[in-house]
């Protein structure tokens, strides 16, 4: 098993920018990538952004692409998003997750429980 932790949500300005940070603990030698998600008011979960942990090969989707950044730390446990530039429409929770080597493609095995960004005009 493996447990994240999100953090670093909070309220911002347009504009303005905000670092999510994502602690896993656990058995996270089975883990191969890391992505960060979020689900906005009445609106589908979007998946933003990909790491995989042995390289750090990263996908961003075109919506937050040139605003938002994914890196890792060097022990590799911890995953964050650099969220620049942030729009009023980047309100939601924001979700980590994490995919076990040998699953799928964008299916994800471990949730953090989310944190909430909220952009205001």
């Amino acid at each position: 098993q493996v447990q994240l932790v999100e953090s670093g949500g909070g309220s911002v300005q347009a504009g303005g920018s905000l670092k999510l940070s994502c602690t896993a603990s656990g058995s996270f030698f089975s883990v191969c990538a890391m992505a960060w998600y979020r689900q906005g008011p009445g609106k589908e979960r979007e998946l933003l952004s990909t790491i995989t942990i042995s390289d750090g090969t990263t996908t961003y989707t075109d919506s937050v692409k040139g605003r938002f950044t994914i890196s890792q730390d060097d022990a590799k446990n911890r995953v964050y998003l650099q969220m620049n530039s942030l729009k009023t429409e980047d309100t939601a929770v924001y979700y980590c997750a994490a995919r076990r080597c040998g699953t799928p493609l964008h299916e994800y095995n471990y949730w953090g429980q989310g944190t909430q960004v909220t952009v205001s005009s």
